[in-house]
């Protein structure tokens, strides 16, 4: 690179260029960076004269130039024993994690939060290690504070700085939660007309329950006190809102809150709620009912169970009689599917009603909501019901002969479900002992239930099509879930103080967020356990000091597509110090 000065009457422009060759053998000169006229050169110089100054930063860039290209030998000793205590090996990962961070504006808002209370550690630096190690390494908070020394970049804090951080975390989290909403519509479209809510619980290695740990019905079957999870997902599946509840509190009550909430800080207005037949109370139901001047501004599509449904639409929905599919004219009958033709096809029959469909009984004064119906049949479906079945009879068979199949508590997923018992011989005597069957009257009954799936709406406008298909993407936000349970092991959940427990679940829920914006910066070509797994394996050694990085990972598809998406690379044979301060920097540009 050299320095080149365009002189005029009255003044001169400063250049950095440099010669390069062309594909077809020609050198042509550009322009690498324009230092401004004789004044601007002037104030960068700060009193040296700006021709000597020019000079010099050419010279210093030409240096950095050479230094990130020669080759660099590294002198090894068979005799020399390594240092005590000192670190080679460093994840590079997170890079990719932090990049996305920084693009969230996590920095700035802890930048706020730091204003408002009196504390020396670096709040930004404890929380991007928090949401880097959550996803990487998820373990406890003493884990974590070991876990984020595996990062290049070392961690400023101790261990009593990040229990301490906790506590504002918590008080902040409604804050946090609604700039994450805020910022990341800089990185990508955010759709918020179509919501999709859902809860889970979480257990607590402790026995005494307190204020926020109740015993209540745990989702994983564990008898300890636990805590709920309500969380909202936008429709693209990225979360918008959590809050956390009473382990023994009822679910169906905790969506109004949280949706209100939505409502008025994120300003979102016209909306459509999905849940599950769980949650599709009546009054929540009711709750997204509303008008303004004729305008629809609250809807709700919400899975229905069958099962549950009175007597006269249960047969409606199970009559093999008056099936449509998109696109093809005229009424089927499901008794005449061929296993082949229709095995792909998707029917439906639908029907407005009137009807209060929460079996509890209702006010006088109060008016039954009007719905819209749907149910849809699938061959498909129907098989992929009685291959599940057929698997928890299989396990019931495998219980029943090691004489494991008493349990006081069934739920739809246990296999015992399936077993009878009967103290009787098949002559009719009586014995003392009880002999477990498989009941074929339960199988018979569930039967008729394969393939058929059912939704209610107040949407008047949108076809049935077109709701059953917004109500499928409901596995996006169960989905949110299990990479919070399994791959963020966001349980079990040893923090005893709730304000701590609080901040666990913001911790958990910005984790989730920054993984989904990468899967989709990914374009949704990898599952969840690939992307973790690649970036926990982008480890880099360190010789020594001012020796740089060498990548001790394999370049995959995976990492070109992290480098390429990210604007920055940390594969080639080496990196020096200097290269992997570009990155450091590179990964903290607010995009």
């Amino acid at each position: 690179m050299k320095l080149t000065v365009s002189k005029s009457k009255n003044s001169a422009t400063f250049y950095v260029q440099k010669s390069i060759r062309k594909s077809n053998g020609s050198v042509t000169t550009v322009t690498i960076e324009k230092l401004g006229n004789l004044d601007m050169v002037k104030t960068r110089a700060n009193g040296k004269d700006p021709y000597v100054w020019a000079k010099e930063y050419v010279d210093e860039l030409n240096r950095k130039e050479y230094e990130e290209q020669k080759e660099i030998l590294i002198k090894c000793s068979p005799s020399k024993l390594l240092k005590p205590d000192e670190k080679h090996l460093f994840n590079c990962g997170y890079l990719f994690l932090q990049s996305i961070y920084y693009s969230l504006k996590l920095d700035k808002i802890c930048s706020k939060i730091s204003k408002k209370y009196s504390f020396e550690y670096d709040l930004n630096d404890i929380l991007s290690r928090l949401i880097f190690t959550h996803i990487l390494y998820p373990s406890s908070k003493l884990a974590s504070n070991r876990s984020s020394k595996m990062f290049i970049e070392q961690p400023t804090f101790n261990l009593h700085d990040i229990y301490r951080s906790l506590s504002v975390l918590s008080k902040e989290s409604d804050f946090i939660q609604s700039e994450l909403y805020k910022n990341s519509q800089r990185i990508l479209p955010r759709r918020n007309d179509i919501l999709y809510y859902d809860c889970t619980n979480y257990y607590f290695e402790i026995e005494q329950e307190d204020e926020l740990r109740k015993y209540g019905k745990s989702k994983q079957h564990q008898p300890l006190p636990i805590v709920g999870m309500g969380m909202f997902m936008d429709h693209d599946g990225i979360p918008l809102a959590f809050d956390i509840f009473p382990g023994n509190k009822n679910e169906q009550p905790t969506l109004k809150p949280l949706e209100q909430k939505v409502i008025d800080d994120y300003g979102v207005d016209s909306i459509i709620i999905c849940t599950d037949a769980g949650l599709s109370s009546n009054a929540n139901r009711k709750f997204n009912d509303k008008t303004l001047f004729g305008e629809r501004m609250r809807s709700f599509i919400t899975t229905q169970s069958i099962k549950q449904l009175p007597k006269y639409l249960k047969e409606f929905a199970l009559d093999p009689v008056g099936w449509s599919v998109q696109g093809e004219a005229g009424l089927f009958n499901l008794n005449n599917l061929d296993e082949q033709t229709d095995y792909n096809k998707v029917f439906y029959k639908e029907r407005w009603i009137k009807e209060d469909l929460s079996n509890k009984k209702v006010k006088e004064g109060d008016k039954a909501l009007e719905q819209h119906l749907i149910v849809s049949f699938s061959l498909k479906y129907k098989k992929y019901h009685q291959k599940i079945r057929q698997n928890r009879i299989d396990r019931a068979n495998k219980l029943i002969e090691k004489g494991e199949y008493k349990r006081n508590q069934k739920n739809q997923n246990d296999p015992r479900r399936f077993i009878a018992t009967e103290a009787m011989t098949s002559s009719g005597e009586v014995c003392d002992r009880e002999i477990p069957y498989i009941d074929s009257n339960l199988i018979a009954e569930e039967e008729k239930y394969d393939g058929f799936y059912a939704v209610c709406t107040n949407l008047e406008t949108t076809g049935a099509e077109e709701i059953v298909r917004i109500n499928k993407k409901r596995w996006e936000i169960e989905e949110c879930f299990r990479i919070m349970k399994t791959e963020f092991s966001a349980r079990p959940i040893y923090l005893q103080r709730e304000d701590r427990i609080k901040a666990h679940f913001i911790t958990c829920f910005a984790s989730l967020v920054v993984f989904r914006i990468l899967e989709k910066k990914l374009g949704e070509q990898y599952t969840c356990d690939e992307i973790i797994n690649v970036l926990r394996s982008m480890m880099m050694y360190r010789p020594g000091e001012k020796l740089g990085y060498l990548p001790t990972y394999t370049r995959t598809a995976i990492t070109d597509a992290l480098h390429e998406a990210f604007g920055f690379r940390t594969d080639y044979e080496i990196l020096t110090d200097l290269s992997m301060k570009k990155v450091f920097r590179e990964s903290k540009k607010s995009r």
